[in-house]
């Protein structure tokens, strides 16, 4: 792996080389795609190099999650924490039966693993029928319970039902997160209702469709607010210059924050710092890796 003290590399333009006031939590990084085969190490050098500190490795289906926590054992080091979920994404909610049932619960008793998902319901797509979903939800749900973990939630066009399912389960599950958060008012205040907490993307940065989160992002409590890239996808469209291949990374989560504390009206370091406090306690994760600071942002 790259020196952890290391600057940025010559992948990103200069203008993108943003290095984040505070360490950051990134709580949902793809790193187990296929675009980061062939860098993963300067794309984790590049992370650290932006101050971003602790990488969530999402886990969408066996195969992914057993990857992601493999990867969290072999590259975590000074300067740089992974972690690991384990669950069944909605679009793959048709293959759920008992041996994937058997297989999460040993996954989720990896010390690697933090939190059951990417889990929930996506009425959007419905490459699995909604039956089939909140079987496979309804089920995760039990293993939350089980390993006492958070759980890491997936959810489009389904906020209503998403919401009957984890209030009948709200007892006896702990902290949730709705990663992603795309949706409405309602049902943001939906969620927040139920104690949930709400991840954040380079969605907001999308001048096309984000419009409408600039007027909420100032609706959520900083003790439930978290951010993430959600990368390779979602990469912002309003960088200040063009990235090759327009592959998302960690490395640009700094970019979401700043436009986060813009639209809350709030100082970067201080959303940067919040962020991280809320992610830190969320999944139960040690301090922030030490890292040296190399490089000032832009």
């Amino acid at each position: 792996m790259a020196d952890s003290t290391a600057p940025f590399d010559d992948f990103l333009p200069e203008a993108l080389r943003l290095r984040a006031a505070a360490p950051l939590v990134d709580i949902g990084a793809n790193l187990t795609h296929e675009s980061f085969a062939r860098d993963l190490p300067a794309v984790l050098g590049r992370a650290r190099a932006a101050n971003v500190t602790t990488l969530i490795l999402t886990g969408t289906d066996r195969e992914h999650a057993e990857q992601a926590v493999a990867m969290a054992r072999q590259c975590s080091e000074p300067g740089l924490a992974l972690h690991a979920t384990a669950g069944v994404h909605p679009h793959d909610a048709s293959r759920w039966d008992a041996g994937l049932a058997a297989a999460m619960a040993d996954l989720h008793r990896q010390p690697e693993v933090v939190a059951v998902g990417e889990c929930g319901l996506d009425f959007n797509r419905n490459f699995s029928t909604p039956a089939e979903q909140e079987r496979a939800f309804e089920a995760q749900l039990g293993l939350a319970v089980e390993c006492g973990k958070p759980l890491f939630l997936h959810e489009r066009d389904a906020g209503r039902r998403l919401r009957e399912m984890l209030h009948a389960f709200r007892d006896d599950i702990g902290n949730a997160v709705v990663h992603c958060f795309t949706a409405d008012r309602d049902t943001l205040f939906g969620y927040l209702d139920l104690d949930l907490h709400i991840g954040l993307t380079g969605w907001l940065c999308d001048e096309r469709r984000g419009h409408h989160l600039r007027e909420l992002v100032g609706e959520i409590p900083l003790n439930r607010l978290m951010v993430e890239t959600d990368c390779p996808y979602l990469l912002p469209r309003n960088l200040p210059a063009k990235l090759k291949g327009r592959r998302h990374e960690p490395a640009l989560l700094p970019w979401i924050v700043r436009e986060i504390a813009h639209w809350r009206g709030m100082d970067e370091a201080a959303l940067a710092r919040a962020t991280s406090n809320t992610a830190r306690a969320f999944f139960q994760l040690p301090t922030a890796p030490a890292l040296t600071p190399t490089h000032q942002e832009n």
